[in-house]
């Protein structure tokens, strides 16, 4: 297994598999089987909330391990369903969206209240649904950017969905509405019993000057940090890419949030594991997981997907949610692409950087 892992990553194998990232690695709460038990049972989520969250733990391939491999398909709202499925049309048909998760032994399957409504009698029992309650919506001329609820708490419940999911477009001029919103709701899914998982995406023009630092480690950081704080049991981040948002905000005469050098010089570096640790750091220590986006599929996918995991395992993080990658391609393909990320969780030669 290690092997496959080393091919895909190529000349970065050294570096992905052997560094020792800078903030050590016992100072996280790691996930592993007993992670209910040992972080959330001191907490105040209801034993529904436990059953459910235990629930996604010990389904699919990576059953056991504490680790997560969830497949997500929002896009067909998020960035258009002609956009998104004419790839591979089989899509458009909800069922083969749960068939590819089952399949491909993922831990849940996430998606809108339309597409798991319309399987839910046949298949909420046989895998964990997590069912996302608000999207940005590209029909609007011209096209906003706005979370906005489509659906509520209790239809997810209704259908015996282990988990709701949300999106919060945090540095948006929404972001305060948005953080009301999905608080109250993820008030109402711990009082039914079901998990919550937050999207805690950037949003906003003026984070993209030199670079794009909607992934910058330590304004990802501050969101997944504000996620935490309304009760987000999973914290869904895109993977870091750089560092520095604040600093470049605040040149000029700007003046732009506040941070400390030291979250640069001490608690991280460039490397990749050390940006996605400092947002594991953020997630309370890892008290709650960190899973990372696989993002849009591309020609290197496989090789793309493994390292993402790779500095998502070793990180500290909890696992991976890959949707583009697995379902704009044929089944069987998707399939191999989502156990080729889960093999990286599953290789006791990946550890903990």
């Amino acid at each position: 297994m290690i092997e496959k892992i080393k091919e895909y990553l190529g000349s970065d194998a050294d570096s992905m598999l052997t560094y020792k990232a800078k903030v050590p690695k016992e100072k996280l709460h790691l996930p592993g089987p007993d992670f209910v038990d040992r972080i959330f049972f001191p907490t105040d989520r209801n034993v529904n909330v436990l059953k459910n969250l235990q629930w996604m733990i010990h389904t699919g391939r990576l059953s056991g391990t504490g680790y997560f491999s969830i497949l997500p398909v929002d896009q067909g709202i998020e960035h258009s369903a002609g956009a998104s499925f004419a790839k591979n049309p089989d899509y458009f048909d909800p069922e083969n969206i749960v068939k590819l998760a089952i399949e491909g032994g993922c831990n849940a399957v996430a998606s809108t209240l339309g597409v798991l409504g319309s399987v839910a009698r046949k298949y909420s029992h046989k895998i964990p649904f997590i069912v996302k309650i608000n999207h940005n919506e590209l029909l609007t001329f011209p096209n906003k950017f706005d979370q906005i609820m489509f659906a509520n708490v209790k239809q997810a419940w209704d259908m015996g969905a282990a988990a709701v999911g949300a999106t919060i477009y945090f540095g948006s001029d929404e972001s305060a509405r948005q953080i009301i919103e999905v608080s109250q709701a993820f008030q109402h899914a711990h009082e039914l019993g079901m998990a919550t998982i937050l999207w805690c995406y950037l949003r906003n023009s003026a984070f993209k000057k030199d670079k794009d630092y909607h992934v910058s480690a330590d304004l990802t950081g501050q969101a997944n940090h504000l996620g935490v704080t309304i009760e987000a049991d999973i914290i869904k981040q895109k993977l870091p890419e750089n560092n520095g948002g604040y600093t470049a905000l605040n040149m000029g005469n700007s003046s732009y949030g506040k941070i400390d050098k030291r979250v640069y010089s001490e608690l991280t570096t460039d490397h990749p594991i050390d940006l996605t640790r400092y947002q594991v750091m953020n997630n309370y220590m890892g008290r709650a997981g960190l899973i990372n986006s696989g993002g849009a599929s591309g020609e290197n996918d496989f090789a793309e997907a493994t390292k993402t995991a790779v500095i998502n395992k070793r990180a500290g993080g909890m696992g991976l949610i890959s949707g583009r990658k697995a379902f704009q391609r044929p089944m069987a393909e998707g399939v191999k692409l989502l156990n080729a990320i889960q093999d990286v969780y599953l290789c006791k030669d990946v550890t903990i950087a």
